[in-house]
């Protein structure tokens, strides 16, 4: 579209053109060119959220082990020490007095203790399972994070280009309404035009400027939002470099169905979650069965006594092994009300992976149908965005021959801003809605 100097420029004073001119190569270098790849790459890296998901699996990685769930011995090095005075008084048979001794002792025990779970209904085993089922829903629980994060990366990349795009919107539109207020006041210093229309013309103007400068405003958020996207802080500066564009995908609604039941994230780590149910009552089984368990160790004490200026000095030694079976035969159906919860937790979750299956099976339909009405709203804006063009360059040259007036004018001026902002708003909406579909279907961290 084709523009002039607007009456805008001469409320700048010319000596600030100097120093912004000076200062403009430094701002443009301290913005980064951003593509969509190196955001995701940079958000993978610097999310806050991943960042914290991966120290979750970290913490379940760590206590998924053996030892946990105690496959191994407790063994227990000791050092015990005892240092005695008493005065007690003993009985003299032949004086029927009491008399009263000195008695000192010290001694020194160090021991070695082995606790060993031999048998217990294979209740660690079952646990042991239960921890990889639990690191196994850890991981899928990551991935929702991760896929979560990369939906909101990729439409806060594109928030942050569609609220440019609208600033270059307004600015088209705020500097027609400077052309059109500096031709008025031509005219009015020519006396072909009267107040009523300058202050028209000026009314709009200072209108178009003031959206110009909110919208700025609107920009400086869309990157704030970003940068919290991506790990960044405010300073970061980012120049993005992908187009604000869309490629249509056509998609068949049964393949899409497939893909979500085989591979969306929710539904694979609700099945997880019910294998984890399924072992909770198995471990509440164990407790039916009884425990042995092996207790051994070794001590050996030195020591020191003495007794009426008598010293002595005497060791001991000893090492056992002893075994311990134990088995529940009454708690007051604690167990039995254990095994039944667990039974109960198990058809919870049956319930909840129904629910969620048939959740994302309607939601996925509505995506569906909304992303093929989305297509036909984008075309019918591109085809209103041609006219709103070609019609803002017939009213301007009209406008200027005299053939319409200035209300006329505006009328095209916020008709053309109007199909601008549709034709903006359903491209952005068709990305969203592509980028639903791709997490619906867990295909939106492989693409």
């Amino acid at each position: 579209m084709k523009t002039h100097q607007t009456y805008a420029h001469t409320l700048i004073p010319r000596y600030l053109f100097l120093p912004l001119l000076f200062l403009l190569p430094f701002l443009t270098l301290a913005q980064q060119p951003l593509t969509l790849a190196g955001a995701i790459a940079k958000g993978l890296e610097n999310n806050f959220q991943i960042r914290i998901a991966e120290q979750n699996f970290n913490i379940a990685a760590l206590t998924n082990s053996q030892g946990t769930v105690g496959r191994w011995p407790s063994i227990t090095l000791g050092l015990n020490n005892i240092n005695r005075y008493d005065n007690t008084p003993e009985l003299d048979s032949t004086t029927f007095a009491f008399k009263r001794d000195d008695i000192y002792s010290n001694s020194l025990t160090p021991y070695v203790n082995v606790r060993w779970l031999l048998f217990d209904g294979l209740s660690v085993s079952m646990n042991k399972q239960k921890l990889d089922l639990l690191e196994e829903y850890s991981a899928g629980y990551s991935a929702i994070v991760v896929e979560n994060t990369l939906q909101a990366i990729i439409l806060g990349y594109y928030n942050a280009l569609l609220e440019q795009e609208r600033l270059r919107v307004l600015n088209e539109v705020k500097d027609l309404s400077g052309d059109r207020y500096a031709y008025v006041m031509m005219r009015k210093e020519l006396g072909s035009s009267v107040t009523f229309e300058v202050l028209q013309a000026k009314n709009s103007f200072l209108s178009d400027s003031t959206n110009y400068l909110l919208q700025e405003l609107n920009v400086k958020n869309a990157f704030l939002r970003l940068n919290l996207l991506l790990g960044e802080p405010p300073s970061a500066k980012f120049a993005l470099t992908d187009s604000f564009q869309v490629e249509l995908q056509q998609y068949v609604l049964t393949d899409l169905m497939e893909k979500m039941l085989a591979s969306n994230t929710n539904l694979l780590n609700q099945y997880v979650n019910q294998e984890i149910l399924k072992k909770s009552v198995s471990i509440s089984k164990s407790d039916l069965w009884p425990t042995l368990s092996m207790n051994t160790g070794m001590d050996f004490t030195q020591g020191w006594y003495d007794f009426n200026k008598n010293e002595a000095n005497t060791y001991l030694f000893d090492y056992y092994a002893n075994f311990s079976l134990s088995f529940n035969l009454f708690n007051g159906g604690n167990t039995w009300r254990a095994i039944k919860t667990a039974k109960i937790n198990e058809q919870i979750g049956t319930l909840q992976m129904q629910e969620l299956k048939q959740t994302l099976e309607n939601l996925l339909v509505t995506q569906f149908e909304l992303y093929a009405i989305r297509q036909q709203l984008l075309q019918v804006a591109q085809l209103n965005m041609e006219s709103a063009e070609l019609n803002m360059q017939i009213a301007t040259e009209k406008y200027r021959n005299g053939t319409i007036n200035s209300f006329n004018f505006r009328d095209v001026q916020l008709i053309y801003l109007n199909a601008a902002s549709r034709k903006l708003n359903a491209i952005y909406d068709l990305i969203d809605s592509q980028t639903e579909l791709l997490r619906l279907t867990g295909g939106i961290i492989q693409n």
